[in-house]
């Protein structure tokens, strides 16, 4: 797979397994976060160079083959490459397109992923947020996405796709989910907005439950089975079912099945 990903919020959750998936694939895989150091280390366990790589080395009794099995497949992977960027600083996100253009040439696939969530899912009613919490998750979880694309924009491949995840609390009433259901409504609009005036593909995915660090859920998806999902709508969706429209499960199964 020849492609240049970018991927914001990718030191963890789905970012993190959509970000593997695609480095399995044998694309070239921008990742990014706030903390730095968590990018190293992302980065370096993709590359198979940090402590959760696993052992290629053929065994000493052997015939070497497991050894050549193993250098063949580390051949077709990908490569990972990462960048610290906070998703609130448009210059960070205007760096960080920069610098991929730089290294590995136009952006096929765009995963703008970053988000946070102040409080606990459930339990973080809009009656009771702070300006603060509420300013801080719209600028990320909403503005973001906007300034991630926009970004982005000039640096874009000709068929470049641009998938942006969201969940049922978009458009569903939950109680005690605060600001974070209202930034998802919102980074939703966002992608609607840019599919309507860019050439290239912007739509929103949605996982379904997924179990991450902003959900708070143990008793859902892990994020690596729903990684193919994200895959298959960034390459092989009909481009005219994504732009502007929402996919989700039902959909991946239907056409994967």
């Amino acid at each position: 797979m020849d492609l240049t990903v970018a991927i914001t919020g990718a030191t963890s959750g789905i970012g993190r397994a959509v970000a593997e998936a695609f480095v399995d694939e044998g694309a070239f895989v921008a990742v990014s976060g706030r903390d730095g150091a968590a990018v190293d280390r992302t980065v370096a366990a993709l590359n198979g160079e940090g402590d959760d790589a696993g052992d290629t080395e053929a065994s000493e009794d052997g015939d070497g083959s497991d050894g050549d099995e193993a250098d063949e497949t580390a051949a077709e992977r990908g490569t990972a490459w990462g960048d610290r960027v906070d998703v609130r600083d448009e210059f960070d996100l205007e760096r960080f397109f920069e610098r991929i253009a730089r290294e590995a040439g136009p952006v096929d696939v765009v995963f703008a992923n970053a988000g946070v969530f102040h409080g606990a899912p459930g339990e973080s009613p809009t009656t009771e947020l702070s300006y603060a919490d509420y300013d801080d998750t719209m600028r990320t979880n909403a503005r973001g996405v906007f300034a991630t694309i926009t970004e982005a924009v000039p640096h874009l491949a000709d068929d470049a796709r641009i998938v942006v995840p969201s969940g049922a609390v978009a458009a569903e009433s939950k109680p005690g989910m605060g600001a974070y259901a209202v930034s998802k409504a919102a980074a939703e609009a966002v992608a609607r907005g840019f599919a309507a005036d860019l050439d290239a593909t912007v739509g929103v995915v949605d996982p379904g439950l997924v179990a991450t660090d902003l959900t708070g859920k143990e008793r859902a998806r892990d994020p690596e089975s729903v990684a193919p999902l994200f895959l298959w709508a960034a390459t092989e969706a009909p481009a005219e079912n994504l732009n502007g429209e929402r996919l989700g499960l039902r959909e991946w199964k239907s056409a994967t099945r």
